[in-house]
């Protein structure tokens, strides 16, 4: 979970380059303008930074806690099941925010629904077999502890 929050911290400056990159692209004045094509954009700049990652095995996060995402037999991740674990890993946010647009929830509703949808997502790995998290399940892919071996002088 640590790895996730600091993850979240690194993404924070993705974001900043995306969004100042579309809206001089666009030339979007307003942040409220557009803002249906830059969430579009930033879901790609986002699938481009870990299907990139993942295929490589690590993202920034993932190296400084020693982490690494394989398939389910150690192998290096290709990049069409790199991009199957990203679309699936918007279930920890989709359903939740989907639930949120249907029902017209205010701000603090919807984020009270996706905490504690979150919450449940993550308790839900307690579940598996190997207690991983069900959209690495699905994707066919697994985190693994990994220390880079030394290098011989």
């Amino acid at each position: 979970m640590a790895c996730w929050l600091y993850e979240g911290l690194l993404m924070f400056g993705v974001v900043f380059i995306a969004g100042y990159l579309f809206a001089t692209l666009s030339q979007t004045r307003n942040a409220l303008d557009n803002r249906h094509a830059l969430q579009a954009f930033e879901f790609v700049i986002f699938g481009i930074y870990f299907v990139w990652f993942w295929a490589k095995g690590q993202t920034l996060a993932m190296k400084t806690w020693n982490i690494r995402v394989v398939d389910v037999q150690g192998a290096a991740l290709t990049q069409q099941r790199a991009l199957l674990r990203y679309l699936m890993s918007w279930l920890w946010f989709l359903p939740p925010l989907t639930v949120s647009w249907l029902l017209s929830l205010p701000a603090i509703e919807g984020a009270v629904l996706t905490g504690g949808w979150v919450a449940i997502w993550a308790t839900l790995a307690r579940f598996h077999p190997q207690r991983q998290f069900w959209h690495d399940a699905w994707a066919g892919t697994r985190l693994v502890t990994w220390v880079t071996p030394a290098k011989k002088k």
